[in-house]
């Protein structure tokens, strides 16, 4: 693929953020994308470089970002990107569609990456009960091993949760949820917001959130207390409006961002300051 450009960026923000979930390894090519996934080779097409993402990002006020781990290959790389640049935390997990490999052995790596000082999530993992490609046995399996590992190393907890609440939300409840838990690109409604916030778990919001057909993730930002709120791109996907379609990146984050201030009904500043407030209490100081 011949090398193709990206959104223009937005209106910068008049105070800094943090993008708290992409892939910065899919984004920059150092993971091929499959013939199936339209958006990383678009992403991957327009030959960006880690460098070049924090500079695009922090031109508009994105000035740290967390990438994340979904294979034992994508949580190594992130962990050593993560210790070669301040600006970069790293989260490292084995994703539910690929939990048929949450082998011992893997888990064991995954847990010795998490010890690292520079790696501050374990994530993403959870359940997927919209694709198929691993069994919900595996899925369960591999989700209640990632929250013991969570546990053991006191980091966060990075939760993929498709069309599996009740049954994420049962298997927290069972396993003993560590500390701090984060729902990654919160997709649940009003309700599930509320259930979330009694049970004091960060809901980290995406660009969907800006979708006209999605009024129910904008009613669950607005029943999430703002003290448990984060952003999110999940760079290269799902990108805000008016960018559907094409690959997402961490300095798309301020389109994200003012839909969620307006919501909220609060100044765009406030909310970023609240945003890098929790991403002290889930991620630790920068």
């Amino acid at each position: 693929m011949s090398e193709v450009s990206l959104p223009a960026p937005p209106e910068p923000l008049a105070a800094p953020v943090f993008d708290s979930h992409c892939h910065l390894d899919i984004m920059v090519g150092d993971r091929p994308a499959s013939s199936g996934d339209p958006v990383a080779l678009a992403a991957q097409a327009a030959s960006a470089s880690v460098r070049g993402i924090l500079d695009e990002a922090r031109a508009v006020g994105v000035t740290r970002l967390v990438t994340i781990g979904y294979d034992l290959p994508s949580s190594r790389w992130g962990a050593e990107v993560a210790a070669e640049h301040d600006d970069v935390h790293a989260g490292v997990a084995v994703h539910p569609n690929e939990a048929h490999a949450a082998t011992p052995e893997t888990l064991a790596e995954i847990e010795a990456l998490a010890g690292r000082p520079e790696v501050r999530a374990v994530g993403e993992t959870g359940l997927d009960y919209f694709r198929d490609w691993a069994s919900r046995d595996d899925q369960h399996a591999s989700f209640r091993a990632h929250i013991e590992i969570a546990r053991r190393t006191g980091k966060a907890l990075v939760i993929h949760d498709r069309d599996a609440h009740d049954d994420v939300l049962k298997v927290l409840a069972e396993q003993g949820a560590p500390p701090v838990v984060v729902f990654h690109s919160f997709s649940g409604d009003a309700d599930m917001a509320k259930k979330c916030a009694d049970a004091g778990y960060f809901m980290s919001f995406s660009g969907p959130v800006t979708y006209k057909n999605a009024g129910y993730l904008r009613e669950a930002a607005r029943a999430a207390p703002v003290e448990l709120m984060l952003v999110e791109t999940d760079a290269p996907y799902l990108p805000p409006v008016p960018h559907r379609g094409k690959p997402n990146a961490p300095y798309l984050i301020p389109l994200t961002l003012r839909c969620l201030a307006e919501v909220k009904g609060v100044r765009p500043e406030e909310l970023c300051e609240a945003i890098n407030a929790n991403g002290v209490t889930v991620f630790g100081e920068w």
